[in-house]
C-alpha cells in the first residue's frame, strides 16, 4: 500500500491532487492517508511522529511523507528503505529520527524529472509519482542515485515538545514512553503530571500522561482538553521530572 503523510490537511484541493496522481501512475493499489494535519512548516516535530506510526505497516508499504516548507529550495529529494518499508520526501530532518531507529538503511537522491515539476509542489509533480513507481516496483536505482544518509547529529533522540494535537485536544510529545522511568513526571504550563494507565485511572476533570497506543508520551485531561486547560498546545516545551515529588 502507498501511505501519506502530510501536512497538506483534507480541506483544499492539495491531498486530492497528490492521490489522483498515485491512482492513474499505480491504478488498483490502496492509498491510505495516515496523517493530513501533521505539523505545518515544522519537519522536526513530525519527524518523531513518524517512526511509531510506521511502524505498524507492514513491509513493503510506500511511505509520501511530505511536510516540506523549503520546496523548490536546494533540499535534496530522497528515497529511504529503512526495515523494509519505503519512505519519499525531502531532506530536510524529516527522517531523522527513522534513520536513528532503523536497523536496515538505505537511501537515494531522487534525480528522476517528469514532464511538468512547478516550483511549489513537489508532492504533486515529484514525490507522487516517484512514491507511486517503487510500489509498482521500479529499482530505485531507475529513479535516483544511491548516497550516504544525510544526517542531522545535533537533533535528540526525543523531543521534549508537543508535536500534534488531535481532535479531542490530547497532546502528543515527541518522547517514547519507553525513554521515561515509570515514576516519571511530566511538566507543561505550570502543571506537573503524573503517569497512568488509562483515562479512566485518574478523577474527571484531572491531567496526567500516559503511553499511547503507539508508544508515545501523551498528555491528556479526563473528560477535557489538555490544550485548554494545561497549556498543551503545538510546539509547548515538556519538563521531565525524574523521581519528582510535588
Amino acid at each position: 500500500m502507498i501511505v501519506t503523510f502530510t501536512d497538506f490537511g483534507l480541506e483544499g484541493p492539495y491531498l486530492g491532487q497528490v492521490k489522483a496522481v498515485l491512482h492513474m501512475a499505480a491504478p488498483g493499489l490502496p492509498v491510505v492517508d495516515l496523517l493530513a494535519d501533521a505539523p505545518a512548516f515544522d519537519p522536526q516535530a513530525a519527524a518523531y511522529l513518524l517512526p511509531p506510526y510506521a511502524s505498524v505497516f507492514p513491509p513493503g508499504s510506500i511511505f509520501l511523507c511530505v511536510i516540506d516548507p523549503g520546496v523548490g529550495t536546494e533540499r535534496a529529494p530522497l528515497m529511504l528503505r529503512a526495515d523494509g518499508r519505503w519512505y519519499v520526501g525531502p531532506d530536510n530532518g524529516l527522517f531523522e529520527p527513522l534513520m536513528r531507529r532503523s536497523r536496515q538503511l538505505s537511501c537515494w537522491r531522487i534525480t528522476w524529472r517528469g514532464e511538468r515539476l512547478s516550483a511549489s509542489f513537489h508532492g504533486r509533480d515529484l514525490f507522487a509519482p516517484v512514491a507511486a513507481a517503487l510500489a509498482r516496483g521500479e529499482a530505485p536505482e531507475t529513479l535516483g542515485e544511491a548516497v550516504e544518509p544525510p544526517r542531522r547529529p545535533d537533533w535528540p533522540d526525543d523531543l521534549a515538545r508537543i508535536v500534534y494535537v488531535d481532535r479531542y485536544g490530547n497532546a502528543l510529545t515527541g518522547l517514547r514512553a519507553s525513554s521515561l522511568a515509570q515514576g516519571d513526571q511530566l511538566g507543561i504550563g505550570g502543571h506537573v503530571l503524573y503517569r497512568a494507565r488509562t483515562f479512566g485511572d485518574v478523577p474527571a476533570g484531572q491531567g496526567f500522561w500516559y503511553e499511547n497506543s503507539n508508544g508515545l508520551a501523551e498528555i491528556a485531561v479526563n473528560g477535557g482538553r489538555a490544550d485548554q486547560v494545561l497549556g498543551a498546545v503545538l510546539g509547548a516545551a515538556v519538563d521531565l521530572y525524574a523521581g519528582y515529588t510535588p
